[in-house]
């Protein structure tokens, strides 16, 4: 999934973004992110692309799977899901996608790969062969420290400005905005972002599966001034944008 960081989510035409995708993902270069992180993947294979300007340092490590789902984990699930409804599929994987829990999970990752059952093989197989790299974010270290589970409402952006329909190619546009549940009962702000899907299907009245995914990830909010009398105001920082959509990768 490529992931663009920015300040704010937005309810705007979204034909640009649709237009990326749709050329990005014949080039078949796009690969799903988590927290907003500009995935590694997005590089590989680019056209003009040198190695000559990849950083010579040591790659970091691969986080580990998440750990087996226990009896207390909180993951969603949705059921009785209508496979022909591209709108329905592509809620039911955004909800799934990004619901976390960071007692089991290690990473967004790990709620990327169980959405698989609605991607296209293709994607599902390359989602399963990527290995992300350790470091899940700051946000995720504050959600973890509470063994945290994140709840989203996924709402449909009905004024995205997407190519209609056809028999077997859709696009859909969708609004994240989580919520942090700690086990501690500390509650906080979730993952935000836009969501971009392309979606396809083998014909008419067959299911949808997702073949690409592109986010745009909401920017992490400025920290508050300092107490201190001694320190120095920190500036809000810079809005981060990334060449990139998602690591189907969605925060």
């Amino acid at each position: 999934m490529r992931t663009t960081r920015t300040g704010a989510m937005v309810r705007t035409g979204a034909r640009g973004t649709f237009a990326a995708l749709a050329v990005v993902s014949v080039a078949g270069v796009l690969a799903l992110t988590g927290c907003g992180l500009r995935d590694h993947r997005d590089d590989v294979g680019v056209p003009g692309s040198s190695p000559s300007v990849v950083p010579s340092v040591a790659p970091k490590a691969s986080l580990p799977p998440g750990r087996p789902l226990g009896t207390d984990a909180h993951v969603p699930s949705p059921s009785g899901v209508d496979g022909t409804d591209a709108t329905a599929v592509s809620e039911a994987w955004t909800e799934v996608a990004y619901g976390y829990d960071t007692k089991y999970d290690y990473g967004p990752h790990d709620a990327v790969l169980r959405s698989a059952r609605w991607f296209t093989a293709s994607k599902a197989a390359a989602e399963r062969s990527y290995h992300p790299a350790s470091g899940a974010g700051a946000e995720w270290n504050t959600w973890a420290g509470h063994r945290a589970w994140i709840t989203v409402d996924v709402t449909a952006d009905d004024d995205a400005d997407g190519p209609a329909d056809t028999s077997v190619l859709a696009y859909r546009a969708l609004f994240v905005e989580g919520t942090a549940h700690g086990r501690d009962g500390w509650t906080s702000t979730g993952p935000r972002a836009n969501v971009y899907l392309e979606l396809t299907r083998a014909g008419a009245g067959r299911p949808w599966h997702i073949a690409e995914v592109m986010t745009v990830e909401a920017a992490d909010p400025p920290p508050p001034p300092s107490a201190s009398p001694s320190s120095t105001p920190a500036s809000p920082p810079a809005s981060m944008m990334s060449s990139n959509p998602s690591s189907t990768t969605p925060s």
